[in-house]
C-alpha cells in the first residue's frame, strides 16, 4: 500500500534573538519539514530594537527568508516591568558574530497583527512556535479570539517543572511575562512545553559544535561563532562547560517528536507568589486526580478549585544523539 508523504508543518516562529533563537531560525528556515510562514519578534533577551535587529541579521544570513515576513512586536510585557538577559546574550542580544547591514527589512504590520492575519487567512491550521516571552502570542489571542481555533498547537520553549534559571522558581521566558504565559496556557489549544528540565540536557558540547563547524558553509560557521560566545557566558553565569541549546528543541520536536519523551501535565502560571512569581506549576504526579484529603480542594470549590486535567505535553527527556543529528542535518542542508 502506498504511503502518503508527511506535509511540512506550517509555523509562525515568535522569538527574541538570542543565540539559541538564532539557531532555531536557521533550522526552521532550511528544513523541508518546516514551512516557515513568518518570524515575529518580541522583547526578551534584549530590548525590542535589538532583538529585531538580530532577527533581521539572522534571517538575512540564512539566505532562505527572502519571502518570509519579519515583524516587530511587543516592546514590553503585558503587566510587569521589563527584564532582559544581557548577562547571557550580551549587550547586543547576540554578541559574538559580526554582522553587516541586513539584506532584509521589516513587514509594515505589527507582529500581533501579522499573527492574526496569517491565522485567519490560512486554509489550514498553523503551529505557533514561541521561543521568547509569550507577549505577542497572548496579545494576539486577546485582540482577536477567533484565531484560537486556527492554531494547530503551540510548541514553546519556557518554564520548568524543577528549577528556574532567573530565580530559583522561574525560567526566564515565563518570568519575563507571566501574565502572557497565563493567557497562552489557558487558551485551550494543545501545548508542547520544552522547559529547562529537558533543554539543560541538550548541551552544545565542544565536539558537537566542531562537527557542525566542519561543514564549512557560512551558516555552520555562524552557528559556531554564536556558540563560542554563548558557551562563555553560560560558563560565567552557571558554571557549565557546554551551554544548553534551549530554543532549537522546539524545531527539533517538530521535525522528529520521537527525539523527546513528554509527559502530560497540568501547567499553571504563578502570578502572585513573592518567591515563585513566574513559576510554571506542573502537576508531574497527577496529584489533583488522586484520591486523598486534598482532592476536594481542587474539585469541590475549595481554595485551590480550578480547571483540572493536563493542558500540556511537557518534555522530560531528550535523545541527545538524535537531537544533534537533527541540528547537524539542518546545517548540512545549507550549501
Amino acid at each position: 500500500m502506498a504511503t502518503t508523504a508527511k506535509k511540512p508543518v506550517k509555523i509562525i516562529h515568535d522569538c527574541d534573538p538570542g543565540h539559541d533563537d538564532a539557531v532555531a531560525i536557521l533550522m526552521a528556515a532550511v528544513h523541508p519539514m518546516i514551512d516557515l510562514k513568518a518570524v515575529t519578534v518580541v522583547a526578551g533577551n534584549q530590548t525590542l530594537e535589538k532583538t529585531v535587529r538580530n532577527a533581521l541579521n539572522v534571517c538575512s544570513a540564512s539566505k532562505r527568508c527572502a519571502d518570509i515576513p519579519i515583524a516587530a512586536g511587543m516592546s514590553r510585557p503585558m503587566v510587569r516591568e521589563q527584564v532582559i538577559a544581557g548577562d547571557i546574550h550580551g549587550e547586543s542580544g547576540l554578541d559574538g558574530p559580526v554582522f553587516g547591514e541586513p539584506e532584509l527589512g521589516l513587514d509594515t504590520r505589527h507582529a500581533v497583527d501579522l499573527i492574526i492575519d496569517l491565522l485567519l487567512d490560512s486554509d489550514d491550521p498553523i503551529t505557533l512556535v514561541p521561543t521568547g516571552p509569550l507577549t505577542n502570542i497572548a496579545m494576539a489571542i486577546r485582540k482577536e479570539p477567533e484565531i484560537v481555533e486556527k492554531i494547530e498547537r503551540i510548541v514553546l520553549m519556557g518554564g520548568a517543572y524543577q528549577h528556574g534559571n532567573v530565580t530559583p522558581s522561574a525560567e526566564f521566558n515565563i518570568y519575563a511575562d507571566p501574565e502572557a504565559a497565563h493567557v497562552v496556557f489557558t487558551c485551550g489549544r494543545p501545548i508542547v512545553m520544552m522547559g529547562l528540565d529537558v533543554t539543560r540536557k541538550a548541551n552544545a558540547t565542544a565536539e558537537m559544535v566542531a562537527k557542525v563547524r566542519s561543514l564549512g558553509n557560512p551558516q555552520a560557521i555562524l552557528f559556531a561563532e554564536m556558540m563560542e560566545f554563548f558557551a562563555k557566558s553560560q560558563k560565567e553565569v552557571f558554571g557549565w562547560d557546554a551551554p544548553p541549546l534551549h530554543d532549537p528543541t522546539c524545531i527539533a520536536w517538530l521535525i522528529d517528536p520521537t527525539c523527546f519523551t513528554t509527559k502530560p501535565m497540568r501547567v499553571e502560571i504563578e502570578l502572585r507568589g513573592s518567591l515563585t512569581y513566574g513559576r510554571t506549576s506542573c502537576d508531574y504526579f497527577g496529584l489533583e486526580h488522586q484520591e486523598g484529603p486534598g482532592k476536594e480542594l481542587y474539585e469541590g470549590g475549595g481554595a485551590l478549585a480550578r480547571p483540572t486535567g493536563p493542558n500540556a505535553e511537557v518534555a522530560v527527556d531528550v535523545d541527545f544523539e538524535k537531537f544533534w543529528k537533527i541540528i547537524y542535518d539542518c546545517f548540512a542542508l545549507y550549501k
